[in-house]
């Protein structure tokens, strides 16, 4: 199957007194590779999260954050610095008396001084948060998905397209190789009368014994075939049901391979432009697999 390793999705949702919001960005990488941000105090959330990421992405950096607000009025807690409240106080008072004025205190003067009221650490309700932020990330995880696959599809158009390029060039190689004995004994016939300018006969038998191996040296027919299988095992695992990045690399290596063979072997002008054509497109479908999952 082909998926894109590039994609993106966010989702926020409000349950249960609880603000989640959740991003989701996936890029290329050899590997699985998770990165997550989570609102302080969660890191539990995260250990939890992390199978279901592996479950949607089999390679790829994923990078994922994740912020939680619980907005319960429970999730608050104060706490009055009674000691230190009181003697800012007495010392409002001593201060009143020495001025001579008249009135009360107002209160805000006195929270206004800072640290008479400090925030109480809470201890976070873990299992509470992770029953929102569990069906939001496989909500983000499916949308992800879902656009991985939108541009796998346009990536398997591609390489359907380059693929039925190379198939085309296989034909013309194939054609333009066969008759090879006659265009070695031509060769060898002209070699030798240039050389020899008639002083020396031509033996014919020889010349055919000679014009036989070299054919024989440059028969690409194993390499034709084996290219051709590797089209087709190409096109079999682009459409299967696994992850395919890896198995789709290895076969243009191997397609890379046989195609360097033709080449070297071959002495036909008309196969060696075929080739270069074919390597081209080899290098584009290699470019266009780094991007498959």
């Amino acid at each position: 199957m082909i998926k894109s390793m590039t994609a993106f999705s966010s989702v926020e949702r409000h349950q249960d007194n609880m603000n989640i919001q959740v991003e989701i960005r996936s890029y290329n990488s050899r590997h699985l590779d998770l990165n997550a941000r989570m609102t302080h105090g969660y890191m539990a959330v995260e250990e939890k999260m992390r199978p279901l990421i592996a479950a949607h992405v089999v390679r790829g950096r994923v990078e994922i954050k994740v912020g939680i607000r619980d907005e319960a009025e429970t999730s608050y807690a104060f706490q009055v610095d009674g000691p230190k409240a009181k003697a800012y106080y007495n010392a409002l008072i001593e201060l009143k008396e020495y001025l001579g004025t008249a009135g009360d205190i107002p209160m805000e003067l006195v929270v206004s001084k800072g640290d008479m009221i400090r925030p109480m650490e809470q201890a976070l309700d873990v299992d509470r948060a992770w029953g929102v932020v569990e069906p939001c990330v496989k909500e983000a995880l499916a949308n992800l998905d879902a656009m991985r696959l939108r541009e796998g599809e346009n990536i398997a158009d591609d390489l359907s397209m380059r693929l039925e390029k190379i198939e085309e060039s296989l034909v013309e190689i194939n054609d333009n190789s066969q008759g090879l004995l006659e265009v070695y004994k031509s060769r060898l016939k002209e070699r030798i009368l240039a050389l020899a300018k008639d002083v020396v006969k031509l033996d014919a038998g020889r010349i055919e014994q000679e014009a036989a191996l070299l054919a024989d040296k440059s028969d690409i027919s194993e390499e034709l075939v084996r290219a051709a299988s590797h089209i087709k095992q190409f096109k079999t695992i682009m459409t299967g049901p696994d992850a395919s990045g890896p198995s789709l690399n290895f076969l243009l290596q191997e397609m890379n391979r046989e195609f360097n063979t033709i080449g070297s072997k071959t002495g036909k002008a008309e196969v060696a432009h075929a080739v270069v054509a074919v390597k081209s497109e080899l290098e584009k479908l290699r470019e266009q697999v780094q991007n498959v999952e």
